[in-house]
């Protein structure tokens, strides 16, 4: 690559493979004046002799990484989601015209982008995507117990802890009901429940004393119904929330806002949007149950006078869901501004 070709690019794109990148260069004028095709070896030693420019990459499987790369050598990374990307794609798909709109999205004053996670957020993150897939497999087993009983006429309550405590007497159930072979398949998989709940419960603690030594895991946690788990969730996902100008961009990024479909003067407000991230939504709206079920609590966090307003108007799933707004946007502002939560935390909140 020639000095002069070095100095006339001012924006890349960069269109991430797992052993090659298809790279684009503009110069100021956006017209491009790089189009080559590197293995993952060749990125760092090339950009390592550029001057700084604007990187721009869709937030994929080891974008976090090599953006943190590419910021250590002066660059201005930055990655955006790929749905943001699609609309400046041309003609027929490939990847040298993905990279171009890459280029292209990166440049936009609009464009909305994902923050660069660390090292730690990363590790955070897989703690807990191992521990939802370790809680959904136990989720299917014990499913599946379920059906093989109901074949044979037996119903337990719902509820885990109801069907582990039945099990003891379905397995003893004479032949006639539960033949042996039944019987040896539920005994196989109650020990894989029983391995699933070890590992599950092993996860949890390590979460936990990772989110009892952060700073803002530990701010989280002083906002009712909000735990370790959902604490070091926030904090994996979103650092301390600088991305976001607002709680509200939080709870819509999130999903939980509604879903809006409005044409010249009207205003139409739907179901809640279901965007963003879903496991941390989940854990967003588990929080506002538990907020729920202690009523005594309300007037503690200050939130009794509007939770007893909302309950006149609102359906309960419905106001598990406001409330699971109000909370993310709670917590962004813990996050955001380095405190502590207190009631008068609600009202800036919810501005």
């Amino acid at each position: 690559m020639s000095r002069t070709l070095k100095t006339a690019i001012a924006v890349v794109g960069i269109d991430i493979g797992k052993n090659s990148f298809h790279v684009v260069g503009l110069d100021q004028r956006g017209a491009m004046v790089l189009r080559q095709k590197w293995s993952r070896g060749q990125v760092e030693a090339r950009f390592a002799n550029m001057p700084p420019c604007l990187i721009g990459m869709e937030a994929c499987v080891g974008a976090h990484h090599l953006s943190r790369k590419l910021k250590a050598l002066g660059h201005d990374a930055r990655l955006m989601p790929a749905k943001y990307v699609r609309p400046y794609s041309k003609g027929q798909k490939n990847d040298f015209r993905d990279a171009e709109a890459i280029g292209e999205a990166v440049q936009r004053p609009t464009m909305k982008f994902v923050a660069t996670k660390t090292a730690d957020q990363l590790d955070l993150q897989a703690l807990h995507r191992v521990r939802e897939r370790l809680v959904s497999q136990r989720t299917g087993i014990i499913n599946q117990i379920r059906a093989f009983l109901l074949e044979r006429g037996v119903a337990v309550r719902q509820g885990l802890r109801f069907l582990r405590a039945e099990l003891p007497r379905i397995l003893g159930m004479p032949p006639d009901v539960l033949s042996p072979r039944m019987v040896r398949v539920i005994e196989d998989l109650a020990g894989d429940w029983r391995r699933l709940d070890e590992r599950v419960e092993s996860l949890s603690g390590e979460i936990e004393a990772v989110a009892r030594k952060d700073a803002g895991c530990e701010r989280l946690m002083s906002v009712p119904g909000i735990g370790p788990i959902i604490s070091s969730a926030t904090v994996a996902a979103i650092g301390t929330g600088d991305v976001f100008s607002k709680g509200r961009d939080f709870a819509a990024w999130l999903g939980l806002v509604p879903k809006q479909i409005s044409t010249g003067d009207r205003t139409i407000l739907g179901k809640i949007s279901k965007r963003g991230n879903r496991y941390l939504r989940v854990l967003f709206v588990q929080a506002a149950w538990v907020v729920l079920i202690k009523p005594k609590s309300w007037e503690r966090h200050g939130l009794k006078h509007w939770i007893e307003a909302a309950k006149k108007r609102l359906h309960r799933n419905v106001l598990a869901i406001a409330l699971a707004n109000k909370l993310a946007r709670i917590a962004w502002s813990v996050l955001a501004h380095g405190r502590n939560f207190e009631n008068t935390t609600i009202s800036v909140a919810a501005a």
